[in-house]
This record gives structure tokens, sequence and C-alpha cells, in this order.
């Protein structure tokens, strides 16, 4: 017979790191990077306070010249407001544990990522992490501890309390198994794309080296903080109703849906529960269960729930991503599209889109920048759904945008639930609702980058008509004169922009065989050619 056993959530994923992204050390300590400093910025957004993270990676390794993969320390720093001490050892020492499980916009959303990354130094190191905070600025907390793989709990090895010295934040220092040679490139990516997006941070990143980078905040203006929100009807099943009911204190149905759900009012849950066929009466936990799914289908059917409030999201806004933009990318030309709040499946969302072009560091050819809640996203480009719509559902000659032009699309999708299509977080489900967002601001980004292209020409062109202007009017003026057998030129600077204070210019005799005076070399255009052949049929040549 088959034997049945149970496994813990850490056990799951301590067989299964593949799928939160620990596939390889190259990729663990790309990961585990990302996890933590993510979850730092959240911390000190959601606290208001500008972030000041400090990341350093250093060999752990006896020999540091061994070669990849081989031990390295990661220590993060930040300035946000800590966390609770009696919270410390769950929240990084026990998986599916945090703060992330409520309907608000966060770049976590699993609760995994920074214990994932914990569980992950500990398999490949056996080394405990020690996690260092102060919520309060006054007492400083140590925890020195490892997990309990099989029962999915914390282990505290050491605990010690310390004076603060007025300073709030969170400390990680962790040891894990890397491959620093073959991260690097996507390690130095990844901050380079968080200061684009957060430009109101301040990262300092010491690499294995000794090499310090510093991406110095270009703003001080921070987007709001993101807020709690209540579940909108159409994104509710009947499993999570079902919970609803279970915690609810109310005791009729019309209290019950006005107080549990997001934008519904007494209005409207009387015309809903009229809809539906139910007791505006009923007390919520006497539904049955046949009634439970008939409420729920109907929740889906009733047309006339108002639309997610986008009030709760906090997109990343054109200022700040624009400061962004021009500081990492100086472009020649940059644009950001905001598109109006939208939803999909109940869970309201916004999209945004910034173009830049030209400049000394975008490169011929397109190139995606990729963001969820402010993540830059750097694996698996082709299966996101920014990819897909602006290689396949965006008309580029529309917009007389070269096809070799040093263009740069930026797409950040802030929502309270990012479709994701793996725990990886790493591309985002092609949703038509967001499909549609994306294409829109797009077109929209892309039309004015099209103006800007086109206006560029006219002054090109304009340019090239004053330099053929400039090189030929001065021997037209002379010939002029000659003909005329005035001893003075005619006024003709002011007409190539030289400006032109009198009447006449003094005639300067040409020296003969002298070349013109000329700025650049004439343009093999048929224009040219016919003007030539008139200035050398004037002068008899």
């Amino acid at each position: 017979m088959a034997s049945f056993a149970e496994i813990s959530p850490s056990e799951f994923f301590y067989r299964n790191r593949d799928l939160a992204g620990f596939t390889n050390p190259a990729r663990a300590l790309y990961m585990a990077v990302r996890e933590i400093v993510e979850n730092s910025m959240d911390a000190c957004e959601l606290a208001g306070k500008p972030p000041e993270v400090y990341v350093r990676i250093i060999s752990d390794s006896a020999n540091p010249d061994f070669p990849d993969p081989k031990p390295y320390r990661l220590t993060v720093i930040d300035n946000g407001p800590g966390v609770a001490p009696q919270h410390v050892p769950s929240a990084f020492g026990k998986v599916f544990y945090g703060s992330k499980y409520v309907l608000r916009q966060s770049r976590g959303m699993f609760g995994l990522g920074g214990t994932m990354a914990i569980l992950y130094g500990q398999i490949t190191t056996n080394k405990p992490v020690m996690v260092t905070t102060s919520p309060d600025g006054k007492r400083k907390y140590a925890f020195q501890m490892m997990i309990d793989i099989g029962e999915n709990r914390p282990v505290v090895l050491k605990r010690v309390v310390t004076d603060a010295n007025g300073t709030t934040g969170t400390r990680v220092d962790l040891t894990l198994e890397g491959d620093y040679l073959r991260a690097s490139q996507k390690i130095g990516d990844y901050f380079k794309q968080t200061a684009l997006v957060a430009s109101y941070a301040n990262i300092t990143f010491v690499d294995p080296l000794g090499q310090v980078t510093f991406y110095e905040r270009a703003t001080s203006s921070m987007p709001p903080a993101p807020m709690e929100t209540l579940p909108h009807p159409y994104g509710i099943d009947v499993e999570a109703f079902k919970r609803i009911v279970k915690l609810s204190e109310e005791h009729d149905m019309k209290s019950f849906m006005v107080t549990n759900f997001h934008r519904v009012g007494e209005k409207i849950a009387t015309k809903f529960l009229e809809f539906a066929g139910v007791s505006l009466k009923l007390p919520p936990k006497r539904l049955n269960n046949l009634q439970v799914v008939s409420l729920v289908d109907a929740l889906q059917r009733f047309p006339d729930f108002l639309q997610p409030d986008a009030a709760v999201l906090s997109p990343v806004g054109e200022e700040i991503l624009l400061a962004g933009i021009n500081k990492e990318l100086q472009p020649e030309f940059s644009t950001v599209v905001t598109r109006p709040p939208s939803s999909y499946s109940g869970f309201p969302f916004l999209v945004e889109v910034g173009v830049a072009y030209g400049g000394k560091v975008l490169q011929p050819g397109m190139r995606l920048f990729r963001f969820a809640n402010r993540i830059p996203l750097l694996y698996d480009e082709s299966s996101d759904v920014s990819f897909q719509v602006l290689n396949e559902g965006v008309d580029w000659k529309r917009y007389h945008v070269p096809q070799e032009a040093p263009v740069a699309v930026i797409t950040h999708i802030c929502s309270t639930r990012i479709p994701y299509k793996t725990v990886g977080k790493e591309y985002i489900a092609d949703r038509p609702e967001i499909e549609r967002e994306i294409k829109n601001a797009a077109r929209e980004a892309l039309r004015r980058l099209g103006i800007f292209l086109s206006k560029k020409g006219s002054m090109e062109a304009v340019q090239r008509k004053m330099n053929i202007y400039g090189k030929y009017l001065p021997l037209i003026a002379k010939f002029s004169t000659e003909l005329a057998g005035e001893k003075r030129m005619p006024k003709y600077r002011k007409l190539i922009g030289e400006g032109d204070s009198g009447a006449y210019e003094e005639a300067e005799p040409q020296p003969a065989g002298e070349e013109m005076p000329s700025e650049a070399a004439p343009e093999n255009t048929k224009e040219t050619e016919i003007e030539q052949k008139k200035i050398d049929q004037y002068s008899g040549s």
C-alpha cells in the first residue's frame, strides 16, 4: 500500500526552491538581494520615509580567490520603521508568515521571498541568519536564528538587546552560496532600474571587489503610501465568501454587504440582494451552502457594482518617473503617460508607460524596462504582457519611429494583486484588461515621440537649407553687385541669420580659384544639383 505523509510549507519550498526562483547559485544570489531589498523599500515607503538602503556582498570563503560558486555574506541595512521584536522570529523564520496578507499594493505578495533567501542560505551553508532591528530608536534587538524546515518554525539561537542610539530600521546578515561572477550583470541592472523607478531613494551597493556604487535620489517627492482596502465583489469566490461570513459580526445581509465589500453602499447592497433574491434581514451565518454558491454567482452577474477605487493604489507618478528616467538614461526626449484606473477580476490596477529617446546611454534598438509594483522584472521578458503588446499589438511604423532608433519603453503596473504567472515574480499574465491599458498608454507615448521626431526632422531640414543658402548667397550677391556696377553688395546676411546692420555689404574681392565658404559639404540632393547648375551657368564655368 502507498504510504501518506504531510510536509510543511518550508519543507515544500526546500524541495521545490526552483518555484521561487532559486534555481542556481547565480540566480539565487540575485533573488536574495532583490527580495531583501524589496522588503526594505516596502517598509520605508509604507512609513513615508525616503529609503536609505545599504547593500554589501563579500566573499565568506576561507580563500577569497576560490572560484564561484562559493559562500557570500549578504548585508542589507535600511532606515525603515523596524520590526516589532515579538514578530521578528516568525517574520524571518517561518514560511507564509508576514504583513503582506492583506489587500494592499506592495512589492511582496506571497510573504515568501525574504524567508526563502534565508532558507536557501541555510541549506547551502548551514549558517544562521542575523536580524537586527529597532522599531523605536531606543532599543536594538538582534536575533541569531535558523529555520526548523521540517516544522516550519524559527529556532532562535541568540537574542541580544542593546542601545539603538536613536536610529530605527532593520539589518539582515545572511550567508549563502552564490555565483557573483554570473550574477553581477543582473544585480547591477536591478539596482539601476530600481533607481529609475524609485528615484526618491538613496541606494549604496558595495560589491565583493569593494567597488562602491551610489544611486543618489533625484527627487524629494515620494508617492503616497498605498492603503489597505476591502475585497471587491467581482473578485470573490465561494471560499473567500465563506471566510468573510465566518469572521463577520453583522446581523443582517444588508449591513454585511456594506461592511465587508469594496464600494458597496446601502443603495447598491439593497439592489443587489433584491437581484439575488435574498432577504435584507437574513443573518449571514444562517446561509446554507446552496445559498452561498447562489450568492457568489449573483455577485459575478450583478451589473451595477462600481469599479474599484484606485485611490488605494500608489502609482509612481509622472514627476518621479520622469526624474528617474532623465537621471538614469539621460535621453534627448522623454515622456510619461498615466492611464486612468481600471480593474480585472475585481482588483484595481493602473498602468504607467514612459518612453525615452536618444541621449548618451541608450543604444540603437528598442529596450524594454518592466516594473510591477516598482519591482524591476529582469527575467523571462518574452513571456510578459508588456513585451507581447509592444511587439505584436503596436504598429511602430505608424509613429514614424525608425527600427534602429535608440528608444526605451518603461512599463509600470501597480495593483493590489499583480497577476504573476509564477511565485518568482518575473513576468505578468496577459489579462485582456491589462493588455488594453498598456496598449493605449504605449500608443499615446509613441504618438508624443512621433511628434518630437517630426519636429526634429523639420528643424534638421531647415538647417540643411540654411547651410546651402549660407554657401551660395555670398556668391550671388557678389555677381549681382558686379553686374549692376555697384561698389557695395546688397544686404544678404540677414537672410542667412548672421545679422545685418547696414544697407549694403562691402564688396570683397574674391581671389580667383578660392573655394567657396562652406560649413558643410553640399547634400547629394536634386535640389542642390539644380542650384549648382544655375550658379555654374551664371558664372560661365
